[in-house]
This record gives C-alpha cells, structure tokens and sequence, in this order.
C-alpha cells in the first residue's frame, strides 16, 4: 500500500460551498471510519481560512458517527470579538453530520499568572516500536512511529492507569497545529490495555487545549505523550493526555470521552 503522507492529503483539500471537502485514502482508515486526528485537522483547515492568524487556544468535538472516504466541511464563526473568535465546523458525510467541531481563536493578554508545566523525568527505556499488524492494528498507525515508554499495550491484560509513549510522524512536516491534532489523537484508549484479545474503542466526546507553546522550529520526531485513565465503567472511559513537544515543550492538553467495545 502506497501511503499519503499527513501534510500532503491535507493539502489535497478542495474548496467547496461553506468550507473545504476532501477525498480520504484507505491507509488514513481506522477502522470503518478516518482517523479522528484527520477529521478535526481538516475542520481545522476549514477554521483557518475564516480565522488566519489569531493562535489557536482549543478545540472542542463530538463525534456523532462514523465518517467515510469523502468529507465535506462547512465552517462559520458564530462571534469575533476585539480578541478572541468562536467558530463552528461540521463535518459531513453525504449531507449528515459525523463531527461536530467547535474552535476558539484568541489574541495573547497581558497577564500576571503564568504557569508552565514540568515534564517528570522517565526510567530510560530500550523498547523497539511498536510494529504495524493487519487486520489488528488500525490503518492510520502506519503514519506513526511509536515507543511505549511506560505502562502497557492494549489488549495485554494488565489494567494500568498511566501510559507514556514516545510518538514521531512519518511526514516532513513542518510541525504545524494539525499535526500536533493528529499527534494527540494517536494515543490509543487506555482502557484497551486491561482486556486480553482485540476490541474496538473510539472516541466520543474531545477537547484538545493548546498551551501557546511556538510551534515553529518543532520537527515531528521524539514527541512524548503522558496518557492517564482517570475512570471507566459501562464501556464508557474518562483519558486526559498531556502532549510534549522535541525537549520537552508542553503543547497541549487533550481530555477525552472514550467508548470500549469488550
């Protein structure tokens, strides 16, 4: 399989009434529906053209269902301010939603507080990264390059609550604020690791924050991201990430309500 690296799909995406539309290929699947990191990087692309310039500050979605090989985005802002901007994005799929998108753009204030977050320091680790298996592993993980520095892999048994991985992207690049979506969105649902065979999870509800770190001079290799699992119960589970850039550069904060099939 021929694979179509991150920067160049996205920027396959064609004008179409209210927003952008985009033809997705299969090695972007997970499962029967694309990738979500692709879905809201696409919405994101949509924003960008009603919002250039103001720095992201979040993204909030809800996946309403499955989104197949042809996406439509239609984007409108719903209020700018003197500083900040809210704007809404569906995503469709043969005229029904499948996500949900809301975005808020913000202009820096003058502050008092300011707060950076500290990455803790990990046990060194040699672990090879984590092989692509048809059939088992999602399609999409093919883009990826992943290390599990801490913690377990899904459907190992073994019911932890905390995860790190060391995660790269197989794409040029440069980092831009839809890779760090797609890069967020990698992580696996922690919940999987506490079965023993394969089952589906995918997420339903995702509020990804960036922390205003620059994004320029980031490359897309040796990002970190630390994975907790806060509750599960009813095949429903509550995971926070918190995503570091090269050296150690807080990004983003992501939060998201995952849905587990076993």
């Amino acid at each position: 399989m021929t694979l179509t690296p991150f920067s160049a799909l996205l920027a396959r995406a064609e004008p179409a009434p209210e927003g952008l539309a985009l033809t997705i290929p299969d090695d972007w699947m997970q499962g029967r529906s694309v990738f979500g990191g692709l879905q809201l990087a696409l919405c994101l692309r949509a924003f960008r053209a009603l919002v250039p310039t103001a720095p992201l500050r979040a993204l909030a979605a809800t996946f309403v269902a499955p989104a197949a090989e042809r996406l439509d985005v239609r984007a409108q802002v719903l209020r700018r301010g003197r500083s900040a901007t809210h704007a809404e994005a569906r995503l469709m799929d043969q005229g029904a939603p499948v996500v949900l998108v809301t975005g808020f753009f913000a202009e820096p204030r003058a502050s008092a507080v300011a707060v950076t977050p500290s990455q803790a320091l990990l046990p060194a680790v040699d672990a090879s990264p984590l092989p692509y298996v048809p059939g088992v592993t999602p399609k999409f993980t093919q883009h990826f390059q992943v290390r599990l520095l801490r913690g377990a892999l899904p459907f190992q048994g073994v019911p932890t609550t905390e995860a790190s991985y060391d995660v790269s992207m197989r794409d040029d690049g440069p980092a831009t604020e839809a890779h760090v979506v797609a890069i967020a969105d990698f992580v696996p649902p922690l919940a999987l690791s506490h079965l023993r065979q394969p089952a589906p999870g995918s997420t339903v509800t995702w509020l990804l924050e960036f922390l205003g770190a620059p994004l320029q001079g980031l490359g897309l290799q040796g990002w970190r991201a630390d994975v907790t699992l806060d509750a599960a119960r009813d095949g429903y589970s509550s995971q926070g990430v918190l995503l570091w850039g090269p050296g150690g550069v807080p990004v983003a904060l992501s939060r998201q309500s995952m849905v587990v099939f076993g």
